[in-house]
C-alpha cells in the first residue's frame, strides 16, 4: 500500500545526514556567493512602499471619481398626476385614447406640463424628458381632469429637490391662475388650469423588473366582472403591473365588490391598490391589500372614476382576485339629514361597504321634549390617525376615530344632537353603524329616593358627594370622566365605590356586581365573577347567571322543576353535581349520564390560529375542513356523528354570485392534518343537506350555527371521531382552559395554513367581554381568548371548534368560531356560538 494512502507523514531519511568528515567541493568564486549588503535590502523595501502608496492613492481616486460619477449619473424618475381644466366640455371621445379628440387634448396638456416644468422648476427643469396623458374624466359639466405620467432623468443627489419642486406645482398653478386667470401655453392655445397635483409614483410600480405593463379601460354602466389573469384556473403571472381604469356615467359612482382575494402575504411583493382617480396618486389611494381578504371588500368612489392596480414579483404566485363592478347614483339619501322619532338607526354612507373619500354628512337628531337624546355605536371603524384630523365622527364637539368605540352611550343635554361624519381624500374604512334613542332620566329605577336627580352641564362642579350615592353621568360623557373616584355603571350612573360587589343591584343594571374579584361578607361570589346576596343561594333560581349559586345545594330539586343549570337524567332525576356527564361515575340512577360517552376521545392526550402551533396527527380527529368546490378551504367544522357536521351559519350564507347556501357547492374533508397532502385514511364527502338556524342574524351573528349532512356514513376510527356535545346544563366557567383548532390565517389578513394549528386560550365571562366588544355579546354566545392579545381564531377558522378537555379526558364542544374584531388584538377576545344554548336545536335537526 502506498504510504500516502496509509495517511503516513512524509519525512526526510535520517540515514542521509552528512558525515562530519565529509567535505564539499570548493566554490570557484567565493565572493559571488556572499550575501548582499543590508543597505541594498532597505532600498528595495522603500521602493516597494512607494509603489504601494501610489497604488492606494490611485484606487482611492478611482473610488471617489466613481462615487461622484454615480451621484451625478441621471436615473429615471417617474411622476404621476392630475390636471383639472375649467371651461372645458368632456367629449365622449375622451374615453378612447386612439380618437382624434383625445390625441389633440393630450397634446395640449403635455405642452402645458412642459411649460410649467421649465417655468416653475428653474434649473431643475432641465431634467424633464417627456409627459404622456393616459386618461380623462369629467368632474363637472364644464371641467375636465387629465391624468398624466411625466418622466425625468434626475441625478441621485438631486432627487429630493426635484420631488419637492414637482410637489410644489400645485401651489404654483394656483398662484399663476390667481394672477392671470389662466395658465397660458401660447396666446391661441390657452388652458384654464384650475389645479395640478403631481407626485412620484409608488416605487413598486416603477421597478425595472416589471416585464408586463398593461392598462384596461372599463365602463361600469352595465355591471360585470374583472379578475386577475388566469383566475381561478391558474396563478397570476410574475412581474406584472396591471391597471383597470373604471369609469361610471356622469353623476354616478363606481362600486367595486371583491368576491375573492388571494395574493402573496407580503405587500412588498404582490399587492392590489385602489385609487379614487385614474392615476396612482398616493393622496387618492383608498386601500391596499395583500394576502387573503379578511372579509368581503367593497369600495365606492367619490366621483365617477376608480383605478385598480395589481403588482406582482417574480415568484410565489397565487390565484389572484375576482371582483364585481357596477355604478350607483351619487345622490346619498343616507348621508345626513334630520332624524326624528324617539329611536332610530343611521350609518356612514354605503355601510357595511367602505365609505367613499371626500365625504361630509351631518345628522340633526331631534327627539320629543323633555327627553334627552343619546347615541351608541354598534360598529365603528373610522380612520386610524391619532388626532382624528382625517376621517372622524364629531359628536357633541368631540371627534371620534379608530377601530371600535366603547359601549357607552353618548348623551346630549337637551332633546337635540348633531352628528357629523367626515372623510378626507385617501384611505377609507368600513365606517359605522349607530343607534339613537330618547330617554328620560327620571324614569329610571336607579333615580328613586334617596338618589338625586339632576343633569350636569359642561364643566359643572359636583358638590357634597358624601350625601349622594348615584349621579347621572351620561350627559357629560363628551367632557371626560366626571365620576371622580366613583364607579361608573354601564348605564352611565356614578356609584359610590363602597357599594361595589355587595350583592345589591345599586346601578339598576347589575354592572356594579360584575367582574368582582371578591364579594362583601353578606354576598355570594359566583364563578362568573358576579356577586349576589347570600339569601339568593339555593333558592331554586339562577341568580348568578351561570347556576353556580344553585350547584352545591344539598336539597334534591323536584323532578318537575329541574332548572336549566342542572343535569336532568333520562328518568327525570335532577342532579346537583356539576358536569356529571362522561366523568366515569354513574350519577344518574339509570346511568344516562354515562351513555354515549365514546365521543371526544383521541389517541393523543396532550394538551388558523393566531399565536398557536402545529398540532399532531390525529390530535383533533373531529376537525373538518369544509371546502367550496374549486376554491379550497373556506370554513372549519366539527364531527358530531358518522353523518353530521356542525359549523357556523355565517359560513353558509350566499355572497354575491357565491351560492354558499347550496349543499352541492360544498364538500367535507375528514381525517385530514395537512391540507396539501392527502393520506390513506382521509375522506372527502359530499354534502347533501345544509340546515342553518332560521333565526340567524347576519348583522349581530346571533344564532350563528348550522348543520351539514354528509352523503353517507363515514367509518369512525382514531383518525375520524366525533366530539362530545355538552348537555344544556354543562358549565364552562370563566378562566377554564380551552383549545381552538383550524387551518385559518395565523395573523390578520394572512393566508390559510396548510397544517392544522392549535392554540390554548381561556373562557372569559360575558360581562367583561361585553365591555370590550361594544355590548355585542349575547347569552347565546361564549367569549374566549387571551386579553393580552396574540392568540385568537382568524379568517378560515370560522365554524371550527372551541374545545374543552374534561378531567376524564373527554373533549367537549363548548363553542363554534363565530366572529370577532380583527385577529388576536389586545382586549378583543374571540366570540363563539355557545353550544349549550343550541343543544336542543341540534338534537331536533340531526338526532345527535
Amino acid at each position: 500500500m502506498d504510504p500516502l494512502e496509509e495517511r503516513q507523514k512524509f519525512s526526510p531519511r535520517h540515514d542521509l545526514d552528512p558525515d562530519a568528515t565529509f567535505q564539499f567541493l570548493p566554490a570557484p568564486d567565493a565572493k559571488k556567493l556572499e550575501k548582499p549588503p543590508v543597505r541594498h535590502k532597505k532600498l528595495w523595501i522603500g521602493l516597494g512602499l512607494v509603489m504601494a502608496a501610489l497604488a492606494l492613492s490611485l484606487m482611492t481616486g478611482l473610488l471617489v471619481w466613481r462615487f461622484h460619477l454615480n451621484r451625478n449619473m441621471p436615473l429615471p424618475r417617474v411622476y404621476v398626476g392630475s390636471m383639472t381644466i375649467d371651461h372645458q366640455s368632456f367629449l365622449p371621445d375622451y374615453e378612447d385614447p386612439s380618437s382624434g379628440a383625445f390625441v389633440k387634448m393630450a397634446s395640449l396638456v403635455s405642452q402645458q406640463l412642459k411649460v410649467m416644468y421649465h417655468t416653475n422648476l428653474g434649473k431643475l427643469g432641465k431634467y424633464f424628458r417627456r409627459s404622456s396623458v393616459e386618461a380623462f374624466s369629467n368632474d363637472s359639466d364644464d371641467s375636465v381632469t387629465a391624468y398624466y405620467r411625466s418622466e425625468f432623468d434626475v441625478p441621485h443627489a438631486e432627487q429630493a429637490s426635484v420631488d419637492a419642486a414637482v410637489s410644489s406645482l400645485e401651489t404654483a398653478a394656483e398662484s399663476q391662475r390667481t394672477r392671470r386667470g389662466r395658465l397660458l401655453l401660447k396666446p391661441n392655445h390657452a388652458l384654464n388650469v384650475n389645479s395640478v397635483v403631481t407626485r412620484a409614483i409608488d416605487p413598486r410600480m416603477a421597478s425595472s423588473s416589471l416585464l408586463v405593463k398593461e392598462s384596461f379601460n372599463v365602463h361600469v354602466r352595465e355591471g360585470g366582472v374583472i379578475h386577475s389573469p388566469g383566475f381561478p384556473d391558474s396563478p397570476y403571472p410574475p412581474n406584472i403591473y396591471l391597471q383597470w381604469r373604471l369609469r361610471a356615467d356622469a353623476s354616478h359612482r363606481v362600486r367595486l365588490d371583491f368576491q375573492k382575494l388571494i395574493l402573496e402575504d407580503n405587500c412588498q411583493k404582490d399587492f392590489i391598490k385602489i385609487y379614487d382617480s385614474l392615476a396612482p396618486l398616493e393622496q387618492t389611494a383608498m386601500a391596499e391589500y395583500c394576502g387573503v381578504a379578511p372579509q368581503t371588500l367593497s369600495f365606492v368612489s367619490s366621483g365617477n372614476v376608480m383605478l385598480l392596480t395589481l403588482v406582482t414579483d417574480d415568484k410565489k404566485n397565487f390565484p389572484g382576485f375576482k371582483a364585481n363592478f357596477s355604478q350607483v347614483s351619487q345622490g346619498l339619501s343616507e348621508c345626513g339629514g334630520t332624524l326624528s322619532g324617539d329611536t332610530g338607526v343611521f350609518s356612514s354612507p354605503f355601510f357595511p361597504s367602505s365609505y367613499p373619500p371626500r365625504t361630509l354628512c351631518v345628522w340633526n337628531i331631534q327627539v320629543s321634549k323633555p327627553k334627552l337624546v343619546r347615541v351608541k355605536f354598534i360598529k365603528f371603524y373610522v380612520g386610524n390617525d391619532s388626532d382624528c384630523s382625517r376621517d372622524y365622527v364629531e359628536l357633541n364637539g368631540r371627534r371620534l376615530c379608530g377601530a371600535q368605540m366603547g359601549s357607552q352611550w353618548v348623551s346630549s343635554r337637551s332633546n337635540l344632537m348633531t352628528v357629523k361624519f367626515n372623510s378626507d381624500a385617501s384611505y377609507v374604512d368600513q365606517g359605522f353603524l349607530a343607534t339613537y334613542e330618547a330617554f328620560t332620566p327620571s324614569d329610571r329605577k336607579a333615580f328613586s329616593p334617596p338618589f338625586i336627580q339632576f343633569v350636569l352641564s359642561s364643566r359643572e362642579t359636583l358638590l357634597d358627594f358624601s350625601k349622594t350615592s348615584q349621579i347621572l353621568c351620561d350627559v357629560v360623557f363628551s367632557f371626560g370622566p366626571v365620576c371622580l373616584e366613583m364607579f361608573r355603571c354601564t348605564n352611565g350612573l356614578c356609584l359610590a365605590t363602597r357599594l361595589r360587589c355587595n350583592g345589591v343591584d345599586d346601578c339598576g343594571d347589575s354592572s356594579d356586581e360584575e367582574d368582582c374579584k371578591t364579594c362583601d361578607s353578606k354576598a355570594f361570589h359566583c364563578r362568573n365573577g358576579h356577586c349576589v346576596m347570600q339569601t339568593k343561594v339555593c333558592n331554586g333560581k339562577d341568580d348568578c347567571g351561570d347556576g353556580s349559586d344553585e350547584l352545591k345545594c344539598r336539597k334534591l330539586v323536584a323532578e318537575t322543576s329541574c332548572p336549566d343549570f342542572r343535569f336532568r337524567c333520562q328518568n327525570g332525576q335532577c342532579l346537583e353535581k356539576v358536569n356529571p356527564e362522561c366523568d366515569v361515575e354513574d350519577d344518574c340512577e339509570d346511568g344516562s349520564d354515562e351513555e354515549s360517552c365514546q365521543c371526544g376521545l383521541r389517541q393523543y392526550r396532550s394538551s388558523r390560529i393566531v399565536g398557536g402551533q402545529a398540532s399532531q396527527q390525529d390530535e383533533w380527529p373531529w376537525q373538518v375542513s369544509l371546502q367550496l368546490m374549486g376554491q379550497g378551504h373556506a370554513c372549519g367544522g366539527s364531527i358530531l356523528s358518522s353523518r353530521w357536521v356542525l359549523t357556523a351559519a355565517h359560513c353558509v350564507q350566499d355572497k354575491g354570485s357565491a351560492r354558499r347556501s347550496q349543499a352541492d357547492q360544498w364538500e367535507a374533508l375528514l381525517g385530514q392534518h395537512e391540507l396539501s397532502r392527502t393520506n390513506e385514511w382521509s375522506l372527502t364527502k359530499k354534502i347533501t343537506r345544509i340546515v342553518a338556524h332560521r333565526d340567524y342574524d347576519e348583522r349581530t351573528f346571533e344564532n350563528d350555527v348550522a348543520l351539514m349532512e354528509l352523503d353517507s356514513d363515514v367509518p369512525l376510527n382514531q383518525h375520524i371521531w366525533p366530539i362530545c356535545l355538552p348537555s344544556p346544563a354543562h358549565s364552562f366557567p370563566a378562566g377554564q382552559e380551552a383549545w381552538i383548532t383550524g387551518w385559518g390565517a395565523t395573523r390578520e389578513g394572512g393566508t390559510t395554513k396548510m397544517v392544522l394549528q392549535k392554540a390554548k386560550i381561556h373562557i372569559i365571562n360575558n360581562s367583561m367581554c361585553n365591555n370590550a366588544m361594544n355590548n355585542g355579546v349575547t347569552d347565546g354566545m361564549l367569549c374566549a381568548g387571551v386579553l393580552e392579545g396574540g392568540v385568537d381564531a382568524c379568517q378560515g377558522d370560522s365554524g371550527g371548534p372551541l374545545a374543552v378537555v374534561s378531567p376524564s379526558g373527554h373533549v367537549f364542544l363548548a363553542g363554534v368560531v363565530s366572529w370577532g374584531d380583527g385577529c388576536a388584538l389586545k382586549n378583543k377576545p374571540g366570540i363563539y356560538t355557545r353550544v349549550t344554548r343550541y343543544r336542543g336545536w341540534i338534537k331536533e335537526h340531526s338526532g345527535v
